[in-house]
């Protein structure tokens, strides 16, 4: 687990180094542009094999909590994944995009665009939680004041689904807190 995460699909920071000998013994005749132009197109076809991977159904909607890099400073916001199903996370609109595991067990994005980076934190709704409950947390995301514990209380990290995909291990969450080990 390089830096304390698993990495789920990047189209950032790609290496043509790391391709160019598989993609010349493929396709000699094509030039390194194009070649280069393909590594995108090839890496961007795992991410739809990404999102086949991880089409897991969940009992409740996922809540998408942002830290959101614009051009006038940064701003909390969130949105909700009513679908609840995890491959609906892997859906961006900035330039570049990392999906990762991290050290906590939760999926999370790095996502980089003409005016900043956003992380986006996705996490599922507990079972029976209320919505007044959620319209609580949503404000307090929207204001900038939620906490660590804020979050939760009301909802459960998504790795657990994801790491039995990969075969990945992850620390375990200690049930008193909420939080992992």
């Amino acid at each position: 687990m390089a830096d304390n995460k698993h990495i789920i699909w990047s189209n950032y920071d790609l290496d043509y180094e790391d391709w160019k000998d598989d993609l010349e013994e493929q396709y000699p005749e094509m030039t390194d542009n194009e070649r280069q132009e393909l590594m995108y197109e090839i890496n961007n076809d795992y991410l739809y094999d990404e999102r086949t991977n991880l089409n897991i159904q969940l009992s409740t909607p996922i809540i998408v909590i942002a830290d959101l890099g614009r051009w006038n400073g940064r701003f909390s916001g969130y949105k909700i994944i009513d679908s609840g199903n995890i491959k609906d996370c892997l859906y961006s609109d900035t330039d570049y995009s990392t999906w990762y595991v991290d050290k906590y067990g939760d999926l999370r994005c790095d996502a980089v665009h003409h005016d900043g980076t956003n992380h986006y934190l996705y996490r599922k709704f507990k079972d029976g939680t209320s919505d007044t409950q959620i319209e609580n947390l949503k404000g307090k995301i929207y204001d900038g004041t939620v906490t660590r514990a804020d979050i939760t209380r009301l909802t459960t990290r998504l790795g657990d689904d994801i790491a039995k995909v990969y075969g990945w291990r992850l620390p375990t969450v200690q049930k008193s807190r909420g939080e992992a080990r």
